[in-house]
């Protein structure tokens, strides 16, 4: 399986026959080779038109949380359809299944719970991907299982580094890829951190792609 993660939580996920993106933004490429394209939320950068036009062609899926839908109408001229998705699991879009689960902070003002975003898990190739989304870690995450967890280490509007390895050790992957830092928020040295309080049974892989 080929997961990239490109600026922020820019993800593209490949497993030889979907290609699937989640919050496509700051891309310097234009793959337009999208099957599905998850967006956690309506922040900039996570939800960008510019990007969206980029990696999507005419019959890309696009997944967005229920209270997202009249937003994503701007983008459903580059698509071959939308859908929205409540939180939930056993959720399934064509082909794909997933997990819908609940991103949000707990004391800060940014990811009200009440705004409703989400992160999700992906069903692909046997394995279960969590893709956490701008979030803390909360009693909606930090008990669910996955093989892969790429979670926000940037803090301010997500988790710093530490208190996403403390998540990361309780939700037990076989893998673990940071995210969201790196431009807006979150130096590169959050990765040391970051690895070095993940558990040493967890393997750490760092895919940021874009580093200038």
């Amino acid at each position: 399986m080929d997961i990239e993660v490109f600026t922020q939580s820019s993800i593209r996920i490949k497993d030889g026959e979907k290609t699937i993106y989640c919050d496509p933004f700051g891309m310097r490429e234009e793959p337009k080779d999208a099957d599905y394209i998850f967006v956690t939320h309506d922040h900039y950068d996570h939800f960008s038109p510019e990007d969206i036009k980029k990696v999507c062609n005419g019959n890309s899926v696009l997944i967005v949380p229920e209270k997202m839908l009249s937003k994503a109408k701007e983008v459903s001229g580059l698509v071959g359809k939308v859908c929205s998705v409540k939180t939930g699991e056993g959720q399934s879009v064509d082909d794909l299944e997933f997990d819908a689960i609940p991103a949000y902070n707990n004391m800060k003002p940014f990811h009200p719970k009440s705004a409703g975003w989400l992160g999700y898990i992906l069903h692909i190739d046997g394995k279960k991907i969590y893709v956490a989304g701008d979030t803390d870690m909360t009693k909606d995450n930090c008990s669910m299982k996955c093989d892969i967890a790429l979670v926000p280490i940037g803090g301010k509007f997500t988790m710093d580094a530490k208190k996403a390895a403390e998540l990361v050790n309780s939700i037990r992957p076989r893998i673990a890829i940071p995210t969201h830092y790196g431009s807006i928020v979150g130096s590169f040295d959050a990765e040391k951190v970051f690895a070095a309080n993940v558990d040493k049974s967890i393997e750490v892989e760092f895919k940021l792609k874009y580093r200038d």
